[in-house]
């Protein structure tokens, strides 16, 4: 009798194993409704006057989302030449060695493995951006996080908003710094992603 318990709870451990593993599922990032912006102080003499703002405008990427277990897996790619200040000469010297270098690295990639979540809101997502040739860990904290089902599309979006705080001097981008330019420059990344068949 006790080892038929015994194989009987082995068999329903295993049985619902299998129903939170198919679960999981594939979104693929939605380039129309994503956006990835950066800002940080425009520094003249010794004053910060204002904020210097952009965005990349080709991108991307997938995200694996599990709800029930709450895991999930993000990746996604910018190419890093596509960065748009809306004035061509700022994002001309931002392409250069002196900030990006796109010649030498044409993307940056951030991956993440770790959800975390607070109750059952999406708190942060941990993980790691490869910029410049350097990966640095990177920490995307959620303002916003929901999946709802699209009408137009008839299938499910999931979407949100996030932002991070990095230090540019990390992946080797020095420009400025001598004149008090800021090296803490903030991101933020508008996302949505649909569900895949």
């Amino acid at each position: 009798m006790r080892k038929y318990l015994v194989c009987a709870v082995l068999g329903v451990t295993s049985m619902f194993a299998g129903i939170a593993q198919a679960q999981t599922a594939t979104y693929k990032i939605d380039p129309r409704h994503t956006f990835v912006t950066f800002e940080i102080g425009h520094r003249v003499g010794n004053m910060d006057l204002s904020t210097n703002r952009g965005r990349w405008d080709r991108k991307d990427g997938t995200v694996k989302f599990d709800k029930v277990a709450r895991t999930g897996q993000v990746d996604i790619t910018l190419e890093m030449a596509s960065i748009n200040t809306g004035t061509e000469a700022f994002d001309k010297h931002l392409r250069t060695a002196d900030f990006f270098d796109v010649e030498k690295h044409p993307t940056a990639r951030f991956t993440a493995d770790r959800f975390v979540f607070n109750s059952d809101q999406l708190a942060q997502v941990v993980g790691s951006l490869t910029l410049m040739g350097k990966v640095h860990p990177l920490t995307l904290h959620a303002q916003r996080f929901g999946c709802v089902e699209n009408p137009m599309l008839k299938r499910e979006v999931c979407g949100g908003d996030f932002q991070a705080v990095l230090d540019r001097t990390l992946f080797g981008m020095e420009y400025g710094i001598p004149r008090g330019v800021a090296k803490e420059v903030r991101l933020t990344l508008q996302v949505e992603a649909i569900l895949q068949d």
